[in-house]
């Protein structure tokens, strides 16, 4: 019993460890772990009974927590864009883009994640839907089985990292920081790893090109009268809308204080990207609409065809996280607003039905209450686990490593990455997370950033062979037996489950090498975040309001000159709440 009571938080950990192998949903293990632990805590003298008490304010706080309420909010925005037929219009007319170099559909497939990523936030979406639409369209014309498996279950899990993700929401509310700020600092991470997973085909290209073959002139379909693939028309309207955003995003300070009345001289970079992207876009859009309307051929059918393709999705991703971005809407509202934007596009298309809604509406339901219990299970576990000080346990572990803090990002990468794959992201977020946390921000690790690192390396769990989920997603929609191709008529070989291990495993040394880029450059999380105001205490000075009028001008009008000791405490009380907000800040 003595050993019980010294080593009582180990134990619990490793019994939830146990009830985790035998099989028991996880959410109904961490509460069961957590409530029989309390039980034998309270008995053994470690824990005071009224400590359970605390429970019902603690589930009633998730309850009301609205930062959770972004998450059925982007479920159910991606959830019927999946079904509007979006990936579907991208895929095909990116494809046609993309097809005449060798790598052209792998590379689309990569760029229509990224952008499905933005849009969507759901993984399974994006692996089903690109599944179902570019694989038996590379496998028609020749690609490794190997290459586009690996290249769809990657493109999907962008997902987890490109802002709006369903992890960084969690992750934010697990650390305790802003949602808006973890999407800041983790915009620029998720779309350099779309830039590797990029130059990876294309080195594929340039030295294995028999892995990765050109569309033939046949299965090109978007020509022009004259034969031409009118891809110099799209590369003038890239240049224009490109010229223009980079000059709107050069200028955006001096439009800032135009716009504002007062000077402005420097702004988040985030904020210029949102809105220089923006502008460029609403110019493309325009002279595809002066295209359209005059018919005077300014732009070929293909320039005008990606324009349209691509108008809709970009401005759904501005309405979201342009509006988070430039502080118009919190993460909630701009979940809102991506819901109804994804509403009204399907209904644009035509696409927007009873039986769509109640499907969507169906698993956001399912998705949610999936979160929720995870998260109840996790409170009370975690309430008992701090009851008998397992915090402190965690932190004596970790933080007397070797190393200091590069030791501890090490060892808890190498945990994480192990972990994944037996855990998804829900799992790790809720179990895990909160145990490191404490020790990151005793150690001096700014939460962002180590949230953001978590992002990409829990990224890897829908990676990971045997148990990606990513992988069961491909597995699912990709074809087991042989089957007759409906445009060449011609019998295809099945992907085998092996094929799909073996596809993953460039992606997941990728996704490594980003893990390792971002310890070594911090500033590839730091840079996307507002900088802080500094503000030199030593240079802080107080005035008090000078009298109004002097005692003989008092006697003069009649009303006394002298000081009001309530109104001058008052004055007083307000320069204090001043000085105390400078030191806040």
């Amino acid at each position: 019993m003595e050993f019980i009571t010294h080593n009582f938080a180990p134990i619990m950990f490793a019994g939830l460890i146990v009830f985790l192998l035998f099989g028991f949903p996880v959410a109904f293990s961490l509460g069961a772990c957590g409530l029989f632990f309390g039980f034998v805590g309270v008995e053994l003298g470690l824990l005071p009974q009224a400590l359970l008490q605390a429970l019902p304010l603690r589930i009633f706080g998730i309850m009301q927590n609205d930062t959770l309420l972004a998450i059925p909010f982007f479920t159910l925005m991606g959830l019927i864009l999946e079904r509007s037929g979006m990936a579907e219009d991208l895929l095909d007319t990116i494809g046609q883009l993309f097809g005449p170099i060798r790598g052209g559909l792998a590379l689309a497939v990569i760029f229509v994640g990224a952008l499905l990523a933005a849009t969507t936030g759901v993984v399974a979406a994006s692996v089903i839907s690109m599944g179902l639409i570019s694989l038996p369209i590379m496998l028609r014309y020749g690609y490794d089985r190997r290459i586009a498996s690996g290249v769809i279950a990657a493109s999907g899990t962008l997902a987890q990292i490109i802002p709006p993700s369903l992890v960084l929401i969690i992750l934010a509310d697990q650390l305790g920081r802003s949602v808006g700020d973890m999407y800041k600092g983790a915009f620029i991470p998720g779309f350099m790893l779309t830039a590797f997973y990029a130059g990876f085909v294309i080195l594929l290209a340039i030295f294995r090109p028999k892995l990765v073959p050109a569309l033939p002139p046949e299965a090109r379909t978007i020509r022009e009268d004259n034969g031409k693939s009118g891809l110099s028309s799209l590369l003038a309207v890239t240049v224009i809308s490109t010229a223009a955003a980079i000059t709107l995003g050069k200028n955006y300070a001096a439009v800032v204080s135009w716009w504002t009345g007062s000077q402005v001289t420097t702004v988040p970079t985030d904020e210029t990207i949102v809105v220089a992207m923006c502008a460029g876009v609403i110019l493309a859009f325009v002279l595809a609409v002066l295209n359209k309307v005059t018919r005077l051929g300014l732009l070929s059918r293909m320039a005008e065809r990606v324009t349209f393709v691509l108008i809709p999705p970009l401005l759904l991703i501005f309405l979201v996280l342009g509006t988070i971005f430039l502080g118009i809407a919190t993460p909630t509202e701009g979940g809102a607003m991506g819901a109804l934007g994804a509403l009204a596009m399907a209904s644009a298309r035509g696409r927007l039905s009873i039986s769509l809604l109640k499907q969507a509406l169906n698993s956001t339901t399912k998705l949610s209450c999936f979160v929720v219990f995870i998260l109840l299970g996790s409170t009370i576990f975690s309430l008992v686990f701090q009851g008998v000080d397992g915090q402190k346990w965690v932190e004596h572990l970790l933080s007397g490593l070797p190393g200091g803090a590069v030791g501890f990002l090490i060892l808890v990468n190498i945990l994480i990455f192990v972990l994944a794959f037996f855990l998804d992201f829900f799992e790790l977020s809720f179990i895990v997370v909160p145990l490191l946390a404490p020790v990151a921000e005793k150690l001096g690790i700014d939460l962002i950033w180590f949230g953001v690192l978590l992002g990409v390396n829990m990224q890897t769990s829908f990676m990971h062979p045997p148990f990606g989920f990513a992988l069961f997603y491909l597995r699912s929609v990709a074809p087991n037996k042989e089957y007759k191709d409906r445009v060449t008529q011609k019998p295809v070989a099945p992907v085998t489950t092996m094929q799909i291990y073996w596809g993953a495993v460039p992606f997941v040394i990728i996704q490594i090498v980003m893990v390792g880029l971002i310890i070594a450059f911090p500033g590839i999380v730091s840079s996307g975040l507002d900088k802080e105001e500094k503000v030199d205490l030593d240079k802080v000075q107080i005035q008090m309001p000078q009298e109004a009028a002097t005692p003989a001008e008092g006697a003069a009008s009649g009303t006394s000159a002298l000081p009001d000791p309530a109104a001058k405490q008052e004055s007083a009380d307000d320069e204090q709440k001043k000085v105390d907000d400078l030191f806040k800040k």
